[in-house]
């Protein structure tokens, strides 16, 4: 008996042997998951501190963040320059559906920020780069660093489409990997008329930096392909991109004019000037060739309004008989947007109404390709790929031209030509008659068409051309 009650008695310590260690043990790993908490918070407290204004590289918006980590903690550590490995969108696709998600634009809170402070001319959604000191600048600052220029009113309304521009005497093509001389100026040397060297350098500096956030992934092999739109005059070593409804017949009359081809732009039919075959393009020498002159001429493109140019162009190929793209463009397009179309519609592909052009330039099936006259500027030219010297603005077309045209050495007589030998009764396209050709679509289209040339719009620092777009 007494030997039973013994049994029970060492039974029963045991039992309190085995549960007493899992008691420690969940103390235990309770107490180490509560440190380890602890030090990983205090560990991102460090790092968020370590992030000053000094050091910090900003995340310009929500769109920086992946998608599943833009919450709580992780949201917080993007908008305060903690990077998060995320990748830079590269397509227009996926910016302009990624916009839509978030129903705001790229930097939206930073532009809605801004508008309470500053009375800006320059878009801030067109500059992330930017957008930090923008926050922190009053407004007599601003108005003091727009003085400080000494610009005239001509370079006042440059400003309003160049980008904030850093007071430093540096070469234009400091950062160009062309050492031609004739590509260098000089910021402090005097400007021709009242364009700045400045406003170039800003504008090179913006293209630079749309690049580096977009575009970082893409090849940077130069082919036949990329340069298969630049225009070739070797006596003063010019390589100009063509962008059609930017000036672009004129400035390949001057080429010729330069290459002593013509005695003046304005004896030059327009049929001579695009089908006579007289300028060479790039992609018609080798490799060594090709590479020689990307690297030793100046490399010129002029860009303008992507919505103007793409108005300009559907009123010169389909409002005004064209056969060649009636033919060819006109006959599918009327063919598969139009309802119930006529015989003679079919047959001739006359009368493509706007609506139905904006229905062929968004459609992923198209029935037709693209064309040069409607394609992005930033795939006609690459200018991710060709560090171009100057870009040039459609909007003070003369002056910038005439400048680049000194720039490059040419003769003072010769100067870009300014008249419209191509249905010269027409008015010329202006943002008025672009708003009203929009009004013809719906707002959801505007938007679509707005996406499609969005990176022309952030590299060429456009602003939006309507306030319902996003």
């Amino acid at each position: 008996m007494l030997w039973m009650k013994w049994k029970i008695v060492v039974d029963s310590l045991r039992g309190r042997r085995r549960r007493l260690p899992c008691s420690l043990w969940f103390l235990l790993l309770f107490a180490a998951g509560g440190l380890v908490l602890f030090i990983h918070q205090r560990d991102l407290s460090e790092m968020v501190q370590q992030q000053g204004p000094g050091r910090r590289r900003p995340c310009f918006s929500t769109s920086s963040c992946p998608r599943s980590n833009c919450g709580n903690t992780f949201l917080t550590l993007c908008l305060t320059g903690v990077k998060l490995g995320s990748t830079p969108r590269q397509s227009r696709e996926t910016l302009s559906t990624q916009d839509r998600e978030r129903g705001k634009p790229d930097g939206y809170q930073d532009h809605r920020a801004a508008e309470g402070s500053l009375s800006s001319p320059i878009p801030p959604m067109q500059f992330p780069h930017f957008e930090a000191s923008r926050q922190t600048a009053t407004t007599g600052s601003r108005e003091q660093d727009i003085g400080s220029l000494h610009v005239s009113k001509r370079q006042r309304k440059l400003l309003k489409t160049s980008p904030p521009i850093n007071h430093t005497n540096k070469n234009v093509s400091s950062s160009s990997s062309s050492p031609s001389s004739s590509s260098s100026v000089s910021s402090s040397s005097p400007a021709l008329g009242s364009f700045s060297p400045n406003i170039l350098e800003a504008r090179r500096k913006l293209m630079k930096e749309i690049c580096a956030k977009y575009k970082s992934s893409i090849s940077r092999t130069i082919t036949r392909h990329h340069v298969k739109h630049l225009y070739v005059e070797d006596k003063y070593k010019l390589l100009y991109c063509q962008v059609p409804k930017a000036g672009c017949s004129n400035w390949k009359r001057t080429l010729m004019v330069l290459a002593g081809q013509a005695p003046n732009a304005q004896s030059i039919k327009h049929d001579t000037v695009h089908y006579g075959h007289h300028l060479k393009t790039l992609d018609n020498f080798d490799r060594q060739g090709i590479m020689h002159r990307l690297e030793t001429y100046t490399k010129v493109m002029f860009v303008r309004e992507p919505l103007e140019r793409m108005v300009s162009a559907y009123r010169d190929k389909f409002e005004n008989p064209n056969n060649y793209y009636h033919s060819l463009f006109g006959k599918p397009i009327i063919s598969k947007y139009r309802v119930n179309p006529s015989r003679a519609a079919l047959k001739t592909g006359s009368g493509v109404t706007f609506k139905e052009f904006v229905q062929y330039l968004l459609d992923v099936h198209r029935p037709v390709g693209m064309d040069i006259h409607w394609e992005q500027v930033n795939q006609l030219c690459n200018p991710c790929l060709i560090d171009y010297d100057f870009i040039g603005k459609f909007e003070n077309m003369e002056e910038e031209s005439n400048f680049v045209l000194r720039l490059t050495g040419a003769p003072p007589n010769i100067t870009l030509p300014n008249f419209k030998d191509r249905n010269p009764t027409d008015t010329r396209t202006s943002m008025q008659i672009t708003q009203k050709y929009f009004s013809q679509v719906s707002m959801l289209e505007r938007q679509r068409v707005y996406d499609f040339y969005y990176m022309d719009y952030l590299m060429f620092n456009y602003s939006k051309p309507f306030k319902d777009l996003y």
